[in-house]
């Protein structure tokens, strides 16, 4: 996620990841950005000391109570992430929220009602789409759910839901399609075998859960440049209607 935004104009200005390794990976790319190893205590570390203004606050918390592969316990797991993922929205009190996960969380009423009042609660209007990798040109569908939140108040005319993630088919995907990878159309590179029995690779396991939670950076652009886009459009309304008064 944090590479799209990249691509998109935003700058990171902290990151929290649990898993140590991830966290070196997050190092390797981002060294000069402040980091923390845990979202729950994450609002109490960003106070301890003056920090920039957060525009945007972009994560995916974690899937595990609603993903095929769990128990599907929805927000009685333990890892019912979404309480710590606010904390951090009404410490830092972004213009806007972008939560990715999987697309088995819009089907749970009780988890996706939950974070869609919490959000009302604290000033936000949401919209959201499923969007797939395959839709952008990769091989693979990894189709994910992506949740986008804005000041409520914002003009409808600018606002990023009916105009910018309107998707009528998001999980549908065109074989043989064009393999065109980031926004600026590139050309999508192929992932690596990742073969079942290797030697001699290191910390493969670390990188193949890696590879499992991280979100396709071209989605992250495109969703990137789209909530940069209805900013400046909303930063000029606003502008007009103060020059109007």
């Amino acid at each position: 996620m944090d590479l799209g935004l990249d691509r998109a104009g935003w700058t990171c200005v902290g990151q929290v990841e649990l898993d140590a390794w991830c966290r070196t990976v997050l190092e390797h790319h981002w060294p000069g950005v402040p980091k923390h190893d845990d979202v729950r205590t994450s609002p109490a570390w960003w106070a301890t000391e003056p920090r920039p203004a957060v525009r945007l606050v972009a994560g995916g918390f974690p899937c595990q109570p609603f993903s095929q592969a769990g128990l599907r316990r929805g927000i009685a797991d333990e890892r019912w992430g979404w309480p710590w993922f606010r904390a951090v929205i009404r410490a830092v009190r972004p213009d806007y929220v972008l939560v990715e996960n999987v697309p088995a969380l819009l089907g749970d009423a009780d988890a996706f009602g939950w974070m869609l009042g919490d959000l009302a609660e604290d000033g936000f209007d949401a919209d959201w789409t499923l969007l797939s990798a395959c839709a952008l040109g990769a091989p693979h569908s990894r189709e994910r759910l992506f949740v986008v939140a804005y000041a409520n108040g914002v003009a409808r005319s600018a606002a990023v839901p009916r105009k910018v993630l309107a998707n009528p088919a998001p999980s549908r995907c065109i074989e043989g399609a064009d393999r065109r990878g980031r926004t600026g159309g590139d050309p999508w590179t192929a992932e690596p075998d990742v073969g079942r029995v290797a030697h001699g690779v290191p910390a493969r396991v670390d990188r193949l859960r890696g590879l499992g939670n991280a979100v396709v950076p071209q989605l992250g652009e495109l969703v990137g440049r789209l909530i940069r886009d209805h900013a400046q459009q909303n930063l000029v309304l606003t502008r007009a209607i103060g020059d109007a008064v």
